[in-house]
This record gives structure tokens, C-alpha cells and sequence, in this order.
């Protein structure tokens, strides 16, 4: 069949899998998925083309259309990105009949599904089955891409009956024989190498906090990744109209690893971030390197402390004032003040809550003056420097910075909002440069901001409603000339005094807005990856940007560099989860077995139950030791041997990164992972919990090569 070398260009080695019995169903089945990709790909852009064209409208309209617009993007995205790669595999039932699996559902014009979503349940066997648990399936076969084109195959029996199927089989699953290929600076595309354990996880429902716990190659990260964009997908309880999914890695170098994967899903609408992200205010300048202060910082009480330290800028006055109107004089007692101050809702937060103050005060006043017109009262307490001066001093708009920042400088001030704090760790607390921020700040700013709000955004609010109170009025007064002005018979002028034509005449898009806080959330979901390293207070940071507490929680107990002595569920009800669910993944795909052997031992003597994986794969290569002043030479003659693939120089900050050698610490290299790892002077990272999490992190980054230099 001349179509197939469209779809198939596997070499000279594996001729024998380019019979046409094993490829020619596939060749014909490719053929339609061409033409229906085009097809669809036309039909996409036209209909892209028209939401674009559709009026904005309002409300409920306008974000139907938003909708339409971001789901039509996304899909036609997801398909100029890819052609036939566009299929991971198929599978045949028990009746011999096949069903391809691909990043997206695709139909002909007939109608006849020619790809099932990798999301959708018809596709779950094709991940999750088993000879153990065949759900229904003879065989799977499963296709290596390159540059969109197969450069292999593997076909996989599951049940007797795949044995009378014509089939190509290998030595090794399809897994497997990607596991050793060499690294990139991009996470690489696993999708159609899931493993049923994984799977599992990935499609389990989103109640509740799902604990993830699995050590070092176990695919935590492919989970949390795959599971984003699966919940975001399938689950209606967690798409954008919900709130959608918040994704949190551990650091920069991690996201941008990871950056590849989501798009490649066809998910583009999950939110990506660190921790340190999440707090706008300010930038830290690096860690924390006083454990006390880490320890104080970090303690959940100290989000009481926030919102004491707020309180105490919430007094109303107690000295009553008068205000001019054009009528004549109007008092503010201390019981209006009283009343107004205690009118705020509950849960508002201090720079929003100055508005509903002032919508108090002009109820008050209008109760007490129902003679008085309400726009004329309201722009006479508005306008009156002295309420305006009082309400600035009993209520002021707070920078969370400063309010911060007040705390780390003024003993007394922190003595009073944190009265549990003794003498010595008051002191502690103090700084001579108090905005110096580091990262164990960064949640009590985030806590801060959120009892606080927004103090530009408040602002910017504000003027927003006077603008638009000016604007009316303006437009009132011309409204009223055109009227007085109309001698025309039928009184055409007198049609403006209409509601619609009123606020027509207001435009609305031309006053400032505030730009929304794209974290701020709420979120429907949230995965966070290396959980176990999060502080209480980092925990509050999410939590109040998932108040549902609907979480995926990715970690590992081993790889906690300050230690993880309770069990995930007590960890989890400290900081507030209850309806915790735990899975673990057991299986090293990644780190092989010669380099395991080496790390267990490592970890084991701080922490014995350890969740440490089980190596299912041999390079054959054992651990080098070496003297660091083979460094330079090692990597050198590594580079002439190996045309791809990457490398990483671990604690050895003077080694200078080059091109595929990375230079990082231990705590910057989680999550990643190399085909060459060259580990320096190990033993200089301590003697306790911290420094075994690193040796044991640092050693397992490796795929294929561990090298420990020693002075």
C-alpha cells in the first residue's frame, strides 16, 4: 500500500515490523485520520472565526462566548501542534476489533470515531489493562513518534486469544525501551507509556485531598501532570467555570522542565506556579538560613498575628463630627461611627471594607434626614476632608508589605499581635532592614494581602466608581440641556431620560480597571508536587486558594529535607485536610538498580520506613567513585561520547554550567532528572536528615551514569 510511508518510517533493523500484515490496517486507519484532521482543522478556524465576530454582549452571553473562544483555541492548537502523532496507540477487543487511542477525540465526516480521547473511559483500558486484568482487551499495541513519523512499535498480549492476532513482539514493552533514551531540557513526552498503576491515580475523582506518595523515578511528576489535565478534561466539578485547576511546583528550573508536557496533553488552561509566585508583593532574596527564625515564621499561629495586626487599625473614632451640606449642618456621633465600623461583613477584607463604611454612614445619614437627597448626602460625606481625614486615620488603606514589615521592626507592635512570642524570640524577629525578605516570609505576605486586599486594586476601584459617578452626572447635565432644547414636534430629545439609552451613554471600557490576580484564585483543585517540604503556613497559602480542599498532593516522606515524622494523614488534619485518601507508587521506572542499591542505605539510616522504590531496570553500570579533580576531564570525555542526553554537576557551586551540563544543588536538582549525574563531596552536606535527604535526592537524579568525586 503506496500511503504508508506517510505514517510509518521505521529503519532498515526493524524490517521485518514493515510487513504489510502487521501495518497495513494501521496505514489505512492513518489515512482517514489525515483527512479528517484537516478537516476538522478547517472547521475549527471558521468556527473560531465567527465567535470572534459575535457581539460581546453581557453577563451569562459574554462568558459563554469567552468559553467558545477558549475552547475552540484550544482544540485547534492541540491539532496544528501535532498530525498523525496525534495517535499513542490502539487496542483490539475481544472481537478482534480495534480502537485507536489519542491525545484528542477525532471523528470523520461520517460520524466514525476514528480517535478516542486518552481522557475519555472508552480509552482507560488501553492504559490500565493487565494479563492479569485484561478489561476486555486482547492486545495493545503502542507507537514511537519521531518528527511525526513511527520509528517503532510494540505489540503487547494480554489474553490467549491475542495470540492468534499477527503481532510484532519484543523482548521489552514499550516502557521499558524509552526508559533508557537519553534526557533532554524538556520533560519528554510519556503519554502513551502510562502504566496502569499510574493510571489509576491519574483517573481517580477529585473529592477531598488525594495523597500521591511514591520515592524517587516512581513518575510522581507524570501523575500530577497527566491528572491536571485529566480532571480538567473529565471532571465538571473542576473545570474553568469552577475555577479550574492550579498546578504548584517546587521551584523555577522544575516548571520550566515540566513547561512542554501540559500542552502536549491539549490542556493549555491549567495554571502553573511556585509557592513563590503566589505573593505579588515582593521578591525574597534568598532562604532563610536561621532555622529558629524558619521555625517562627512558619508556625500557623503567626496568620493570628496577621490578622491582629490589622485589627488594630480598625477603631472607630470616638469623636463626633459635623459635615457642611448645602442644607445645612449633619452630625457623625461615636454611635455612628460604632455602627458603621461594625456594618463590615464578615470575611471582607480591610482595604475593600472602607466602601461599605461609607455606604453605612449614608444609610445612617439618610434615616436621620429623609428630606435630604441620597446622591446629594453621599457626595457631601465624600467630599468633607474632615470624614475623609478621620476614616483615613481609623481605617486606613495598608500596604501588606508595610504592615509586615512593621511587625519585624516595632518589638511592641509584635509583642501585642503575637503575645505567645517570648522576649528572646521578639528579638529574634527583629531586623535592621526590614522589607530584607526571605522565602519563610512569603506566606505571611500572601496572609497579609488576603485579610488586607488589594490596596492599588482598592484604589483603583474606587476611582473606577467616581469616574463613572462624574461621568453620569455629566452626561445628566447634557441630557437635561438637549431636552430643554428640543423644539422638535415630536419631542425626540426626550427619549434620552430612557434607562437604556442612559447607561448607553456611559462607556464603561474606557475608565481604569483593576487587572485581576490570575492566582488568586478560588481554584477548584490544586496539585502541588515535593508536598512534603511545605511549611503550615505555606499550606495556608493554599488552602485559601482552595477552600473546597480538593487537592492532589505529590510527594515523598524520604525526600523531606527537615524531616516527615508523622504519616501523611496526621500531617494533613494539622494544617486542616480531613478527607484524606492515600496512594502510593512503588515502582522505580527511572533510576536503575545498580544506583538505587547505593541510595537506599543512604536514607534508611535517617528515615528506616522509607518509602524507598523498587528498581525494575539494569544498566549494567555500576557507581564510579572518583577524585574532584577528575571533574573537568570525566565531563569532557563524557561530551565526545555522547552526541544528546544531559548532565548535572551537584553541589559544586564553582563548576560553571555549560551547554547539556548543568551546575545545581541538591535542592534545585528535585524533580529533574539526567543521564549523567556527577555528585561532589557528598558527605560535606551534613550529618543529619538534611544532608541524607540530599545525598539521597542528589544520587537519584541519575538514568544511566553516577559518578561521586571525593577531595
Amino acid at each position: 500500500m503506496t500511503a504508508w510511508p506517510l505514517a510509518f518510517a521505521l529503519s532498515d533493523r526493524l524490517a521485518a515490523k514493515a510487513d504489510p500484515a502487521l501495518i497495513a490496517a494501521d496505514t489505512e486507519h492513518f489515512a482517514a485520520i489525515r483527512t479528517a484532521l484537516g478537516n476538522a482543522v478547517d472547521e475549527l478556524e471558521q468556527r473560531l472565526a465567527r465567535a470572534r465576530r459575535a457581539p460581546l454582549g453581557e453577563g451569562a452571553t459574554a462568558v459563554e462566548r469567552d468559553f467558545e473562544v477558549h475552547r475552540v483555541t484550544a482544540r485547534l492548537r492541540a491539532l496544528r501542534r501535532y498530525g498523525l502523532d496525534l495517535c499513542l496507540g490502539r487496542m483490539l477487543n475481544e472481537q478482534g476489533e480495534a480502537v485507536y487511542v489519542g491525545r484528542a477525540g477525532l471523528r470523520d465526516g461520517a460520524g466514525r470515531q476514528l480517535l478516542v480521547d486518552w481522557r475519555s473511559p472508552a480509552a482507560a483500558p488501553f492504559f490500565a489493562a493487565t494479563q492479569a486484568h485484561t478489561m476486555g482487551l486482547r492486545s495493545r499495541r503502542r507507537y514511537r513518534w519521531t518528527d511525526g513519523r513511527i520509528t517503532d512499535y510494540w505489540d503487547e498480549i494480554l489474553s490467549p486469544a491475542g495470540l492468534t492476532d499477527t503481532a510484532a513482539l519484543d523482548d521489552q514493552s514499550a516502557f521499558l525501551a524509552s526508559l533508557g533514551s537519553s534526557r533532554s531540557p524538556r520533560m519528554r513526552d510519556v503519554l502513551g507509556t502510562i502504566q496502569s498503576d499510574q493510571d489509576a491515580i491519574i483517573r481517580a475523582d477529585s473529592r477531598g485531598a488525594l495523597v500521591v506518595d511514591g520515592g524517587p523515578g516512581t513518575g510522581k511528576t507524570v501523575v500530577a501532570l497527566h491528572r491536571s489535565a485529566y480532571l480538567l478534561h473529565a471532571d465538571p466539578r473542576v473545570d474553568h467555570r469552577h475555577g479550574g485547576v492550579l498546578f504548584v511546583g517546587p521551584h523555577q528550573p522544575y516548571l520550566d522542565y515540566v513547561a512542554d508536557v501540559l500542552p502536549s496533553l491539549g490542556e493549555d488552561g491549567v495554571r502553573t506556579c511556585t509557592l513563590r509566585d503566589l505573593t505579588a508583593e515582593a521578591a525574597p532574596t534568598g532562604r532563610e538560613r536561621d532555622p529558629q527564625l524558619t521555625r517562627l515564621k512558619s508556625d500557623a499561629r503567626m496568620s493570628e498575628a496577621i490578622d491582629a495586626a490589622v485589627r488594630f487599625y480598625e477603631d472607630p473614632p470616638t469623636a463626633p463630627l459635623v459635615v457642611e451640606t448645602d442644607s445645612g449642618e449633619l452630625w457623625i456621633t461615636a454611635d455612628d461611627w460604632a455602627d458603621a465600623f461594625g456594618a463590615v461583613e464578615a470575611g471582607t477584607p480591610h482595604n475593600e471594607a472602607r466602601e461599605q463604611i461609607i455606604e453605612e454612614l449614608d444609610e445612617i445619614l439618610n434615616d436621620r434626614h429623609p428630606d435630604e437627597s441620597p446622591q446629594a448626602l453621599r457626595r457631601s460625606v465624600l467630599r468633607d476632608e474632615a470624614v475623609t481625614t478621620t476614616l483615613a486615620r481609623a481605617w486606613p488603606l495598608i500596604d501588606p508589605a508595610d504592615l509586615l514589615a512593621d511587625l519585624w521592626s516595632v518589638p511592641a507592635y509584635l509583642r501585642r499581635c503575637a503575645p505567645w512570642l517570648s522576649a528572646e524570640e521578639v528579638h529574634a524577629l527583629q531586623r535592621d532592614d526590614a522589607r530584607s525578605w526571605t522565602e519563610a516570609d512569603l506566606p505571611l505576605l500572601d496572609a497579609a494581602r488576603h485579610r488586607l486586599g488589594d490596596p492599588v486594586a482598592s484604589r483603583q476601584r474606587r476611582q473606577r466608581e467616581s469616574a463613572l459617578a462624574a461621568e453620569r452626572e455629566e452626561r445628566a447635565r447634557v441630557v437635561d440641556h438637549l431636552i430643554a432644547s428640543d423644539d422638535s414636534e415630536l419631542l425626540v430629545m426626550s427619549m434620552l431620560r430612557g434607562q437604556d439609552l442612559q447607561s448607553a451613554l456611559v462607556d464603561e471600557t474606557s475608565l481604569p480597571a483593576a487587572e485581576p490576580d490570575r492566582l488568586a484564585g478560588p481554584f477548584a483543585h490544586v496539585v502541588v508536587d515535593e508536598a512534603q517540604e511545605l511549611t503550615d503556613t505555606q499550606w495556608q497559602m493554599l488552602l485559601r486558594r482552595c477552600p473546597s480542599g480538593s487537592f492532589t498532593i505529590v510527594g515523598d516522606r524520604a525526600q523531606a529535607r527537615h524531616g516527615f515524622t508523622q504519616t501523611w494523614q496526621q500531617r494533613l488534619e494539622q494544617v486542616g485536610l480531613t478527607e484524606v485518601r492515600l496512594t502510593s507508587l512503588t515502582i522505580n521506572y527511572r533510576t536503575p538498580v545498580e544506583i538505587m542499591s547505593e541510595a537506599e542505605p543512604v536514607i534508611r539510616v535517617v528515615l528506616p520506613d522509607a518509602n524507598v522504590p523498587t528498581s525494575i531496570r539494569s544498566s549494567g553500570v555500576p557507581v564510579e567513585h572518583a577524585s574532584t579533580n577528575e571533574r573537568d576531564a570525566l565531563i569532557a570525555a563524557w561530551l565526545d561520547r555522547n552526541d544528546e542526553g544531559l548532565a548535572c554537576v551537584i553541589g559544586d557551586s564553582s563548576f560553571a554550567p555549560a551547554p547539556r551540563v548543568h551546575s545545581l544543588d541538591a535542592e534545585l536538582a528535585k524533580g529533574l532528572e539526567f543521564d549523567l549525574v556527577v555528585l561532589v563531596d557528598p558527605e560535606r552536606f551534613g550529618d543529619g536528615i538534611e544532608g541524607a535527604v540530599d545525598r539521597y535526592v542528589a544520587m537519584t537524579r541519575a538514568t544511566q551514569r553516577l559518578v561521586i568525586l571525593t577531595s
